[in-house]
C-alpha cells in the first residue's frame, strides 16, 4: 500500500466528492471531511508504529521518474526529520476538522478548501525532490489565501493578501536557490538526498542559503519577517488560526532541517551566529510585544514569534541537544498553540468579543473552560511536567555551550511568558465576575474532544520525553554527521 501517497492524496479524493455534492447536504459536507482527516490521522499513528526508529535512511519509500527530461523524480520518505511533524499535522487536521463544525456559512467550499490544505501540507512534509517540494508549498497558498478572505474577521481581506505576498515572495527567493543547486549539482538533480551528498564552494553555499532563508523566515516567521502573522491569525477562523501555528510555521523551520543545513552545511556553520542574533531578537521582541496586547488571540499570535525563536536558537547551535530541542519544540508548539487557539474560538464563540479587559470572573460560571485554559497555559509558559519545559530546557541546554550569551538573553523570553500569560489568566478567570457573562455557558462535549487529546499528549510528553524524543534522535544524528558536526 502507498501509503505516504495516501496521506497525501487522500484529501482530494475527499474534495472531489465534496464538490459533488449539493452545499445543503451540510451534515454529509462535515462526515466525509471529520472521516478523510480521521483516515489521515490513522495512517499518520500506523507510521510511528511502523517506523523503525533505529534505522538511518528513509522508510516507506516510493521513487519512480515523472519528468525524465528535467530528471525529476517522484519522490517520497519518512525519516526521523519528518515523522513527528506528519504526525502533528494528522492530529491536528483532525481536530480543526471537528472545529469547524462551527462555520456556519458556505460549507461546502470551506471543506473542499481545507482538504486541499491537507494535502499541501502532507505533500511539504513527505516529500524528497525539491521539484516536488515547491510544488506542495505553493498549494499550501492559495487554500489559505481563500480561507483567511472569505471566513474571516472584520479585516479579513487585507491579512489574506498581505499573507499571500509575504509568503509568494518568499518562495520566488527558494526557487531561485532551488534552480541554483539544481544547475550546479554535478548530475543535475533535484533529490534533496543527493544533493546532501555533493560538495557546493563556500561562497556558491551562502547565496543560496540567503536565497532559502528568506523562503524559510518568512513562513517560520523570523523577526522583522514577522509582520504578516499577527494579522492573519487575528482575521482567521479558529480552525484556520490552529493549522497556522501548529502545522504551517513549522514548514519554515522544516526546510532548515531537511534542505538548508544538509545541502549548505558551511554556509548554516557561517550564519549560525546571526541566525542566533534573531532567535534573540525574536523570543524577547515577541514576548514583549505579546505582554502588550489587549487581544486574546493577538497575543497568542506574538507568543508563537517569540517560542518560534527557541527553535532558531537551537538550529544556530549545532549541538545535538540543541537540535533534538528545535525539533521538540516544532511539536510541542503545535500542540500547545493549537490547543490555545481552540480556546480563544470557545470563548470568541460565546462572547463575540476577544478584549481580554473585557472579561474577568469567568472560572465561576465556565470551570471546565478555566481548567483547560490554565494547564494549557501552564504548558506554555514551561512549567516543569509539561511538554513546553522539556522543549525549551533541551534547546538551553544545547546552546548555553555554543551561545552563553545569547542563550541567557534569550531566557528573558520564558520570564515574558509568564509574565504575559499569568496576566491573561487573570483577566479572563479570576476577579469580580462581568454580569454580562452571566448566562456565559461552559465547554460543549465537541469542544472538549478537540482538547483533550492535545492535553494527554502534552502531559505525556512532559512526563516521559522519550516518547518522541525516541522517534527524533537517529534522523538528527544523522543529520549532524552529514554536515560532519559531531553528535
Amino acid at each position: 500500500m502507498p501509503i505516504l501517497s495516501s496521506l497525501i492524496f487522500l484529501p482530494v479524493a475527499g474534495m472531489i466528492i465534496i464538490l459533488c455534492l449539493h452545499k445543503d447536504n451540510r451534515r454529509l459536507i462535515q462526515t466525509i471531511a471529520t472521516m478523510i482527516t480521521g483516515i489521515q490521522f490513522v495512517l499518520s499513528v500506523y507510521l510511528l508504529f511502523r517506523f523503525d526508529a533505529q534505522a538511518t535512511g528513509l522508510q516507506f519509500v516510493e521513487h519512480f521518474s515523472w519528468i525524465p527530461q528535467m530528471n525529476v523524480f517522484y519522490h517520497l520518505g519518512i525519516d526521523g526529520i519528518n515523522l513527528p511533524m506528519v504526525f502533528v499535522s494528522g492530529l491536528l487536521g483532525f481536530l480543526a476538522c471537528i472545529a469547524s463544525f462551527g462555520i456556519k456559512e458556505r460549507l461546502k467550499e470551506y471543506f473542499a478548501l481545507y482538504l486541499l490544505l491537507q494535502t499541501g501540507i502532507m505533500g511539504t512534509f513527505l516529500s524528497i525532490d525539491l521539484f516536488l517540494f515547491y510544488i506542495f508549498w505553493e498549494i499550501v497558498l492559495v487554500p489559505m489565501y481563500f480561507l483567511i478572505g472569505i471566513w474571516g474577521g472584520p479585516r479579513k481581506e487585507y491579512a489574506a493578501i498581505k499573507f499571500f505576498l509575504y509568503t509568494l515572495a518568499g518562495s520566488l527567493f527558494m526557487l531561485l536557490g532551488i534552480l541554483a543547486l539544481y544547475l550546479t549539482s554535478s548530475s543535475h538533480t533535484f533529490d534533496i538526498m543527493d544533493l546532501a551528498k555533493q560538495s557546493f564552494p563556500l561562497q556558491f553555499q551562502q547565496i543560496v542559503f540567503l536565497a532559502l532563508f528568506f523562503g524559510f523566515a518568512i513562513k517560520v516567521p523570523i523577526f522583522p519577517f514577522h509582520t504578516w502573522l499577527p494579522d492573519a491569525h487575528v482575521e482567521a477562523p479558529t480552525p484556520i488560526s490552529v493549522i497556522l501555528a501548529g502545522v504551517l510555521l513549522k514548514m519554515g523551520t522544516y526546510g532548515f532541517y531537511r534542505i538548508s543545513y544538509p545541502i549548505l552545511p558551511e554556509a548554516a556553520v557561517w550564519f549560525g551566529p546571526a541566525m542566533g542574533i534573531l532567535a534573540v531578537i525574536g523570543i524577547v521582541y515577541g514576548g514583549f510585544v505579546a505582554f502588550a496586547q489587549k487581544d486574546f488571540k493577538s497575543m497568542v499570535a506574538y507568543s508563537s514569534v517569540s517560542h518560534m525563536g527557541f527553535i532558531l536558537l537551537g538550529l544556530s547551535a549545532f549541538t545535538l541537544a540543541g537540535f533534538q530541542g528545535g525539533m521538540m519544540q516544532m511539536v510541542t508548539h503545535g500542540l500547545i498553540t493549537g490547543a490555545l487557539f481552540l480556546l480563544v474560538g470557545v470563548l470568541y464563540d460565546r462572547a463575540h468579543i476577544r478584549d481580554l479587559d473585557g472579561f474577568g470572573g469567568l472560572f465561576a460560571k465556565m470551570t471546565v473552560y478555566g481548567g483547560f485554559l490554565i494547564f494549557i497555559s501552564l504548558a506554555s509558559l514551561g512549567l516543569p511536567g509539561l511538554a513546553g519545559f522539556v522543549s525549551e530546557f533541551m534547546i538551553l541546554m544545547g546552546s548555553f555551550p555554543v551561545h552563553p550569551w545569547m542563550t541567557g538573553f534569550s531566557c528573558l523570553g520564558i520570564l515574558l511568558a509568564a509574565c504575559y500569560l499569568l496576566y491573561m489568566i487573570q483577566r479572563v478567570l479570576l476577579g469580580k465576575l462581568n454580569p454580562k457573562w452571566e448566562n456565559l455557558p461552559d465547554m460543549n462535549a465537541r469542544e472538549i474532544f478537540t482538547l483533550v487529546p492535545l492535553m494527554i499528549l502534552i502531559l505525556l510528553i512532559g512526563i516521559y520525553p522519550k516518547v518522541a524524543l525516541h522517534f527524533m534522535t537517529t534522523g538528527i544524528t544523522n543529520l549532524l554527521n552529514i554536515m560532519g558536526v559531531q553528535a
